[in-house]
């Protein structure tokens, strides 16, 4: 029996050495840049999609963020490469012009794609769009305004639950000082919206998450905020509702994250590890990958940048069906950077 015993243990030891070591098993494949600096000076905020026939990238691109020129841009990557950013959306409303905001790509069940992203002079008072493709993002429907009081994906993807319900995660910044994170979800592939609230003390800014789902049916928000860590919340009832916002130990310097669930069940989080200093861009000089199989534990994994100064933010991460991981992220506001990760 002490054999069968001591047997097992080592069994045991090797399951959990061999789950440990697979962490690091990600291995770059390729990165690649997009810029046009005859449209556009600056560029922020991708988002990228898998499509039929390779990849699709939506971000905002103009003279500065702001500035009422500020459009919505797309870009294809097919044949091997980057085609030309298209410009598909402005915010000019009869004789004004509006800057837009945050682009976000959604696949849902219907299989078409969806193009949400915000317009309006900042975020304290932009409103939500929305435009459909039916033929991988090559053409755009008309854009539509959202329901009021209903902002769309505010920077991250939305998920689609086994039940066919949407979680589409948002937030409001209504002053400089306040700024609260919700859920916005559809039991009716997106035709109607309910607003949730994810809890959090008014000394507590929490914007822009991110979610995760788990085998045991629970769903977790990890969000962006002025505590120098990531904020965490969770769900047991689809997204109905939420817990109230608590740390992570995960550094942070108030800027964008992004996460996503591996086909293996386990955790991938893109992130800047450092914590916030007196000006926006600081502690985005750096830019890391964690892996966790819990959510609970987090192991850096990778460094994706790590310079004296710069800015390397506002991540998106996907796994594509053959098993790749693709990351954009803006690469010092003038270019957006993609790198494609294989787990071996």
């Amino acid at each position: 029996m002490k054999r069968l015993i001591l047997a097992f243990s080592f069994i045991l030891m090797l399951i959990t050495a061999c789950q440990q070591n697979k962490s690091s098993n990600f291995k770059r494949v390729s990165e690649s840049y997009i810029s046009d600096t005859l449209q556009y000076a600056q560029c922020h905020a991708s988002t990228i999609i898998e499509t039929k026939d390779g990849l699709l990238l939506s971000f905002f691109g103009g003279p500065y963020e702001r500035h009422p020129e500020v459009s919505i841009y797309t870009a294809a990557f097919e044949n091997g490469q980057w085609q030309k950013p298209q410009k598909v959306a402005d915010g000019k409303v009869d004789t004004t012009s509006f800057p837009t905001w945050n682009p976000v790509l959604f696949r849902g069940a219907e299989n078409h794609i969806d193009l949400f992203y915000k317009v309006g002079p900042s975020p304290n008072d932009w409103w939500g769009m929305v435009m459909h493709s039916n033929d991988e993002g090559k053409t755009w429907s008309a854009p539509e305004n959202l329901p009021d009081g209903i902002l769309g994906p505010i920077r991250n993807k939305p998920i689609q639950l086994s039940s066919s319900a949407i979680l589409s995660p948002s937030s409001t910044e209504e002053s400089h000082e306040l700024w609260k994170a919700h859920i916005e979800r559809s039991t009716d592939g997106g035709q109607t919206w309910t607003k949730i609230a994810i809890p959090s003390p008014d000394s507590v800014k929490v914007i822009q998450p991110t979610l995760l789902v788990y085998p045991d049916e629970r769903i977790q928000a990890l969000l962006r905020s002025n505590q120098n860590v990531v904020m965490e919340s969770s769900s047991r009832d689809e997204g109905k509702t939420w817990s109230e916002v608590q740390p992570t130990t995960i550094p942070h310097p108030n800027s964008g994250i992004d996460a996503i669930t591996l086909k293996s069940g386990a955790k991938l989080l893109v992130n800047n590890p450092l914590p916030s200093g007196d000006s926006w861009e600081a502690g985005r000089n750096k830019l890391d990958l964690y892996y966790s199989t819990n959510g609970k534990s987090w192991k850096t994994i990778m460094h994706l940048e790590d310079e004296p100064e710069g800015e390397f933010s506002y991540p998106c991460i996907i796994q594509t069906r053959d098993g790749n991981i693709h990351i954009t992220y803006t690469y010092n506001r003038r270019q957006i950077k993609h790198v494609v990760l294989s787990e071996s």
